[in-house]
């Protein structure tokens, strides 16, 4: 059975372990993180969320001991990672709890905030529980740009308070800044705020076009120029700041002509819980309709994630077809991104159309060719229930 999932092949013709052989399976393939999408809600409505455009509502989410039970179940298996995130995990006002059963088990944990809803001694309390790290969210250090892209006042001076908070607490930070054409050129001054704030990593992504972005992307594509202008100055950075700064660097798509692995490999390294509970194997997962997607509540962490038919569709390479199945990367980047190939060719199985062996890779070049250099349309801003375009 364990050559078969490793492969991506069917299960169901197989005999299910028993739970002794089941727990240690799990432990010698468990995911290395965890991605605790704790509640939808957020303060800020960034037209590039990575949420579904169907929001959970607060009604739907898990329970405190639900969460706590996911917890435990991911230090059984053999988790190492948890990242505590949404919408935005502080308006949770169970966060400590969910945080104390996260460390009781074992878990690294990492909360990915906007911070706009901390204080201080909150987040005191919860260095004091035993969190390891804290991803603040900046959308520009230029405050009014700031609060065009995320539709909330205020949100730069907050931000900048809360890295200080984390630095003086003694947590290591991490900056996280998704650039888009609204924001690209502000990159220089980004990466010298990083540094002021003692940030040990920044985060450069560019944005990716699934969820929010897509219903976006002709407000937030960049062009060519303005993304090579970004690799220059992450190269230049890197150099000039080895031994101060970490930069982790997620390029765009539509300039690129290999895929990046998805997840590091779908159903390999990363497993994500919405609010409502469902176990995916990326965060953007539930744009693939035709998916079963199981729920934590009525399934075992383990068991979906060693048998679940959303993690077996495309783990491995048996899946694959040509250009992937015969490609000499297919395990490298493992074919690209499911949801792209399915927004950009109609099918979750074709090759990611960044890969330049994709029959779609020049209508998806050309994309940005023609929507980059047009005038920006307004954000579709994130929003529950109706969302509204604003000029």
């Amino acid at each position: 059975m364990m050559e078969e999932i490793a492969t991506g092949g069917m299960v169901s013709s197989v005999a299910e372990p028993d739970s002794a052989t089941q727990s240690a399976m799990s432990c010698a393939r468990a995911p290395m993180g965890l991605l605790a999408e704790l509640t939808h809600r957020c303060p800020l409505q960034c037209p590039y969320c990575s949420n579904p455009l169907e929001l959970t509502r607060v009604s739907q989410e898990l329970t405190t001991a639900q969460w706590q039970d996911v917890m435990r179940q991911a230090g059984e298996i053999g988790v190492l990672q948890l990242h505590l995130s949404g919408g935005e995990p502080c308006v949770r006002q169970d966060l400590e709890q969910i945080l104390e059963a996260a460390v009781k088990a074992g878990l690294y944990t990492n909360l990915i905030t906007s911070g706009v809803t901390l204080t201080r001694d909150r987040l005191e309390k919860l260095a004091k529980l035993g969190l390891d790290h804290v991803q603040l969210s900046i959308q520009d250090v230029d405050p009014a740009n700031a609060e065009r892209i995320s539709a909330y006042k205020g949100g730069a001076a907050k931000k900048h308070e809360v890295a200080k908070w984390v630095r003086e607490i003694g947590l290591p930070l991490t900056l996280n800044a998704v650039v888009h054409r609204h924001n690209i050129e502000s990159l220089p001054a980004i990466i010298d705020y990083a540094v002021e704030m003692g940030a040990g990593r920044l985060e450069v992504a560019h944005t990716q076009y699934y969820a929010w972005a897509l219903k976006n992307r002709a407000a937030l594509i960049p062009t060519r120029e303005q993304f090579l202008k970004t690799v220059k100055y992450v190269d230049e950075a890197r150099e000039r700041l080895k031994g101060v700064l970490v930069f982790d660097f997620v390029v765009h798509d539509h300039y690129a002509i290999r895929p990046k692995p998805c997840m590091g490999g779908w159903g390999k390294n990363l497993v994500t819980i919405t609010p409502s509970g469902k176990v995916l194997p990326c965060h953007a997962a539930e744009t693939i309709t035709w998916l079963q997607h199981d729920n934590i509540k009525d399934r075992p962490l383990g068991d979906i994630w060693l048998n679940g038919a959303a993690f077996n569709a495309y783990r491995g390479t048996s899946w694959m077809k040509e250009p992937c199945r015969s490609c000499d990367r297919r395990e490298i980047d493992w074919g690209g991104c499911r949801c792209q190939a399915l927004a950009m060719t109609g099918d979750a199985a074709n090759a990611d159309p960044t890969c330049e062996k994709s029959v779609h890779h020049a209508a998806f070049k050309a994309i940005a060719e023609t929507e980059a250099y047009a005038p920006s349309p307004g954000f579709i801003y994130r929003r529950m229930g109706a969302a509204a375009a604003v000029e």
